[in-house]
């Protein structure tokens, strides 16, 4: 055991220790007048995000010592049982409606996000397929169109919840493994024009989502309605300049800004850490993006490289959405911040992934050149 984690990156490791600890920080700064008022409790929502790492931490190291060839194995069952639990989600027994959405199931005491879980078993399910492939792909109909019929199936049922956002953005990871899997550049841009066509065809055709879009573009139009959102991020995020108001310091969280501690949650990072705290939240995922790519450069495998390439462009994927939506850059999502939003589901999924990634960092080149030096 103690050799596993030797071998392991630690560098990738401490930054993922880093941002979830900056995260814990800034879900009590950003919930604690909410969990004042509705549960008479200050630390409410950060027992709940504090009890989530818990269970991530386990759920990483599930994920680093459980070989990752595995899945390779299990991905099937792991996209039905996938598909399975999110139409239990659509059903009025087990799904649970918050704000005209229908996206959590309720499971007694416990309430999780499926989607959540799939955007973890699409991953591996294309990986897994794709990883064999020891050849560029060049047959559409063989090799392409199977993985992508699937997804859109995939697609289409959390579109039903609604959640477009969350819908993008297990497609986008997907799109980058077949890119890297050696895909067809007519095909790759065939795919491409037709999923970007069909997302901005469904932003558009909902009048919820249209209104979103216009009000994006001119948040002051709407300013008590569907801007009102974005209007209260935008004066956090002016009022904090570049050292901002110091942790706890901020003011538009204080019933001012919806989802202040959810989707919100970087608006209240800049109210209150400045210019420097958005700094120190690039440099964390950046430093993510590069040790990543990195490992996914030197696993063993065609398999690591794609299993751990789709997992590090559905974290920056989110990461892009969320940022775009608090800048003003992008229409509101929903999609949270990875790591540093509360929300349980999503950062036991990501670091149990993370898990994963170490664990592929272990089988590089570099440490399988090192053991054979040893053995001579």
């Amino acid at each position: 055991m103690l050799s596993k984690i030797k071998e392991m990156d630690k560098t990738l490791l401490f930054f993922i220790i880093c941002i979830c600890l900056f995260g814990l920080i800034m879900v009590y700064s950003a919930s604690y007048p909410l969990s004042s008022v509705e549960y008479d409790i200050s630390t409410y929502f950060f027992h709940r995000q504090w009890l989530s790492f818990l269970i991530g931490l386990f759920a990483m190291s599930v994920g680093f010592f459980l070989p990752y060839k595995l899945y390779r194995q299990w991905s099937p069952l792991l996209v039905i049982g996938s598909i399975l639990v999110l139409m239990l989600v659509l059903t009025p027994w087990f799904g649970e409606s918050r704000n005209n959405s229908q996206r959590w199931l309720e499971l007694g005491p416990i309430i999780l996000q499926p989607a959540e879980l799939v955007k973890f078993t699409m991953v591996v399910y294309f990986a897994s397929v794709y990883g064999k492939k020891q050849k560029k792909l060049t047959s559409f109909k063989d090799e392409v169109l199977p993985p992508l019929l699937l997804l859109g199936a995939v697609f289409l049922l959390i579109l039903m919840q609604p959640d477009l956002g969350t819908a993008t953005s297990i497609a986008i990871p997907c799109f980058f493994i077949l890119l890297c899997a050696g895909i067809k550049l007519r095909h790759l841009l065939a795919i491409a024009m037709v999923g970007t066509g069909a997302v901005v065809y469904l932003a558009v055709s909902a009048p919820y989502r249209l209104a979103r879009i216009l009000s994006f573009r001119d948040p002051f139009s709407d300013a008590e309605g569907k801007g009102y959102q974005l209007i209260n991020g935008y004066e956090a995020i002016a009022s904090g300049g570049v050292l901002g108001k110091g942790i706890g310091g901020g003011v538009q969280k204080l019933g001012f800004l919806p989802e202040a501690h959810t989707d919100f949650i970087m608006a209240v990072v800049l109210e209150e850490l400045g210019t420097l705290g958005l700094a120190a939240v690039f440099f964390l995922y950046f430093s993510l993006l590069v040790k990543g790519v990195y490992i996914a450069l030197r696993a063993e495998d065609s398999f690591g490289t794609l299993l751990t390439i789709g997992f590090l462009f559905q974290i920056m994927v989110q990461v892009v959405f969320n940022l775009g939506a608090v800048s003003g850059l992008l229409p509101i999502t929903g999609i949270p911040l990875p790591f540093i939003s509360y929300g349980g589901s999503s950062l036991i999924v990501n670091l149990f992934t993370m898990g994963i990634i170490l664990q592929i960092s272990r089988h590089s080149k570099q440490y399988s050149i090192s053991l054979a030096e040893r053995r001579r």
